[in-house]
């Protein structure tokens, strides 16, 4: 079976720092392009760096990117304190910005995007950031890629060893072997997250729409 070339966004913050962490050692990976506005602190025989000022410039990118296989759009940022329009433009427009440019160098791609639990797919909902994340994923859905999977995690414990962890993941890391085996439908790790990416990228799913269960069972079969 063919291996996974990956490009993963956000390796900067947390989930993508995690998701790049298990793409390291796991041995269905054999190449790893981040692609971020600074650099990651970080050489590894797998890993590449490409860093944009604007990552929607992708192909300025002077490796050959139309042999990667899977990308893994990591970034993102928190809705507190912006409006819609500004939410909207550094949620909605920055991810289809990406994949489109991304189709247009190799539609023979599986495009997993990091969304959350809650996510409103009505885009009708009373909460804001749920009804950005509801459209970019249907939106997403719409692009002919050779899949597209939206992945909702709601708490996820960092992966030992992170850099880019904010304080409450923090807590949760320190909770996490109590709080996890009361309540799974909320709880995962990174490690599980990327593990299920993987998964996905080399198997296909059933399903384009993961919530945490879905995460958690594709995980196990890694």
């Amino acid at each position: 079976m063919q291996k996974l070339k990956v490009i993963i966004t956000g390796a900067t913050g947390m989930v993508g720092e995690g998701v790049l962490q298990e793409c390291l050692v796991n041995p269905e990976v054999e190449r790893v392009l981040i692609v971020n506005r600074k650099e990651y602190p970080l050489q590894h025989p797998k890993l590449s760096q490409a860093i944009l000022s604007d990552i929607q410039d992708i192909e300025s990118v002077g490796e050959d990117l139309s042999s990667y296989n899977a990308c893994y759009f990591c970034a993102g940022v928190s809705s507190v304190g912006m409006d819609e329009q500004k939410y909207s433009r550094l949620t909605y427009d920055l991810t289809l910005g990406f994949a489109k440019k991304l189709l247009a160098i190799n539609p023979d791609m599986t495009f997993c995007y990091v969304s959350g639990s809650g996510t409103d797919s009505s885009e009708q909902g009373r909460t804001m950031w749920a009804r950005v994340k509801g459209k970019t994923e249907n939106d997403l859905m719409k692009l002919p890629f050779k899949a597209v999977y939206n992945f909702r995690p709601a708490f996820m414990r960092p992966t030992p060893g992170a850099k880019n962890v904010k304080g409450i993941f923090k807590l949760i890391t320190a909770l996490y072997p109590i709080l996890r085996p009361f309540n799974k439908t909320y709880f995962l790790t990174l490690e599980e997250v990327a593990k299920a990416m993987i998964v996905v990228s080399l198997h296909g799913y059933n399903k384009h729409v993961l919530e945490v269960e879905d995460i958690s069972f594709l995980a196990s079969k890694s």
